[in-house]
């Protein structure tokens, strides 16, 4: 079975968390994984949006997300989603005891409120 163009599986994750977020010392509500590089980015519910950013910056069409649990795929091309698809390499999720909105200590007592 041959991959579509935009997924690397031997690539590995850039970290736990997000990339731009942990240099800026910002916050996150959850994390998606580029499936081409591997750069962890915070989602487009998390206020900077940098997985969004990544994909249009470096054009690479597909993240998974990068929670624990979940192995769904996301097409930002063609804006599709997909329950599964092939496997990464490890890991597969921030540490579980990484909370979600994270990371601990940097999140704002009102960060519901600010959720976009």
């Amino acid at each position: 079975m041959s991959l579509p163009a935009g997924i690397d599986p031997a690539v590995p994750p850039s970290g736990a968390g997000c990339v731009e977020c942990d240099a800026a010392g910002g916050w996150w509500f959850h994390l998606r994984r580029c499936a081409q590089c591997g750069h962890i980015g915070c989602c487009d519910s998390s206020p900077a949006k940098h997985a969004t950013a990544h994909a249009a910056a470096a054009g690479h069409p597909f993240v998974q997300s990068y929670e624990p649990g979940e192995t769904w795929f996301w097409n930002y091309e063609t804006s599709e989603m997909y329950e599964s698809g092939p496997d990464l390499a490890p890991p597969h999720s921030h540490p579980a005891d990484q909370p979600a909105p994270g990371p601990a200590g940097r999140v704002p007592p009102d960060w519901a409120q600010r959720l976009g």
